[in-house]
């Protein structure tokens, strides 16, 4: 992900968690907000209670390589939150990206 893709704001993260619309399963929430910009944005939120540091912030890694992966599939006009469930400790990277991947079929 580049540095211009990537939302930073807390009032940002809460408006969209907040008013917008969202799809789940039992590893991700993905929140998605309508825009007018040419390219998507993208945040990543996982909660302290999911582990230390070092584990949430392999996860947030796990994750944004899944998003580099599937850049194609993500909407133009669109931002998303995407939100990582404590649930995702029992799986390995193939399970993770699989079922990120059928969160983004539904999307469309």
């Amino acid at each position: 992900m580049k540095k211009y893709e990537i939302i930073k704001s807390h009032n940002e993260f809460n408006n969209i968690i907040n008013n917008e619309r969202f799809i789940k399963n039992n590893n991700f929430v993905i929140y998605i907000k309508e825009k007018e910009n040419s390219f998507p944005k993208f945040g990543i939120a996982i909660s302290t209670k999911f582990g230390k540091a070092h584990i949430r912030n392999y996860y947030k890694r796990i994750v944004r390589n899944m998003i580099d992966i599937n850049k194609k599939s993500f909407s133009n006009n669109q931002d998303y939150i995407i939100m990582i469930r404590k649930s995702c400790i029992n799986f390995k990277y193939q399970d993770l990206l699989i079922s990120f991947e059928k969160l983004l079929k539904e999307i469309k």
